[in-house]
């Protein structure tokens, strides 16, 4: 029995030791978020708890007391009836007060957080595999966000930095205590936007509009997730939603037209072709990287290789028309609604041009406003 002691001890002290010095795994409960309605589900939230902490004390006591002072070995008889009118009262009275007691808070809040008129803006959210759109539909204002964390981090060659698969490289800016409206669809498959800080959850369906709404109340930013299984990369899909004073709100606005402006005036322009493919490298990392990998070869059958494939290798013309319409059927997505036309001139371009593909051509991003008519 000594022998184990020591072991033993030690077990027990380095449990202690891992609980001090990773306080953050033992948060258990949900967080009481940034509005009034995610503090009113963490108030819901605590007051269902402990309504079933006292019923389990009361159920598992009583269940307790009984084995321990009824049981057979200290001379107990188990009495002998067939009904009571109090306790079958008390039985079906008790349970329908509980009942009554939780829905009542509980259909409150589900009808409030229901409530999307009287709101300030819009925003539009479509989710794609695995990429969110954000239209600003009283702003004029649209963009994709997507995963911003480096694929040497996903792939274990580098140290998982400290918002792993949880940083975004376009951030959902919101004014901070304005009413928002949220529209979210999809433009493939079930997705779900969620951010808990925010007490928002609700799936995008493709075909279908679904409403939510939140007022922030304080600065910061806010991460979730997609929490809908919509495929291989599902957890590739987070969402970052930063809060901030109205003004800032506005500036930002006029910055992101601006650069609506720039992406235009960059269509207008014919590109070197070392500018194609340094930019279009960049692209393909968000954009393709995910489903043909960033070496190019591709996860046969799904996903084909770019590194010597015949569409690469073959006529530019064909090449850019699948990557703006996709491939019916298939994981290949269309990506005309997705990026600029100097985007997709740079990400054809630089698959046309590496991975071992040596076409020398170059696709301008006149050719892809041609091809878009």
């Amino acid at each position: 029995m000594k022998a184990f002691t020591k072991p033993a001890a030690a077990l027990v002290a380095a449990l202690f030791t891992l609980a001090g010095a990773a306080d953050a795994a033992w948060e258990l409960n949900m967080p009481v978020g940034v509005t009034k309605i995610s503090e009113t589900v963490y108030d819901l939230h605590m007051l269902i708890l402990w309504i079933c902490v006292v019923i389990g004390i009361v159920v598992f006591g009583a269940i307790i007391y009984s084995v321990i002072y009824h049981r057979k070995s200290r001379g107990a008889v188990a009495a002998e009836f067939h009904e009571s009118t109090a306790v079958e009262i008390a039985w079906t009275v008790v349970p329908f007060v509980i009942l009554v007691g939780m829905a009542v808070p509980a259909a409150k809040t589900l009808v409030e957080m229901e409530q999307t008129g009287d709101s300030d803006m819009t925003l539009k959210v479509t989710g794609y595999q695995w990429k969110w759109q954000y239209e600003y539909l009283d702003d004029g204002v649209t963009f994709f966000s997507t995963l911003a964390t480096p694929r040497e981090q996903i792939y274990g060659e580098t140290e998982k930095g400290e918002n792993y698969l949880l940083e975004v490289d376009k951030h959902v800016v919101l004014p901070v205590g304005k009413k928002v409206r949220i529209l979210l669809t999809s433009n493939d498959v079930i997705h779900a936007w969620w951010v808990p800080d925010l007490a928002v959850k609700k799936d995008a369906i493709p075909g279908f509009i679904n409403e939510m709404w939140t007022r922030i109340e304080e600065p910061g930013i806010y991460r979730g997730q997609c929490a809908e299984l919509c495929g291989r990369d599902h957890g590739f899909m987070p969402i970052v939603v930063e809060a901030v004073p109205e003004d800032e709100y506005k500036a930002w606005v006029q910055r992101m037209k601006g650069a609506t402006a720039e992406a235009s005036d960059e269509g207008m322009r014919e590109w070197s072709n070392a500018e194609l493919i340094a930019r279009g490298k960049d692209v393909y990392a968000s954009s393709c990287a995910a489903c043909h990998q960033p070496n190019g070869q591709g996860m046969a059958p799904a996903f084909p290789a770019i590194a010597g494939s015949p569409v690469a290798t073959g006529p530019a013309e064909a090449h850019l028309a699948l990557v703006l319409n996709g491939k019916p059927g298939t994981s290949m997505q269309a990506f005309a609604a997705q990026l600029s036309d100097a985007d997709l001139a740079a990400v054809v371009t630089f698959q046309r041009n590496s991975f071992g593909n040596a076409s020398g051509d170059a696709v301008q991003p006149a050719q892809v406003a041609a091809a878009r008519n």
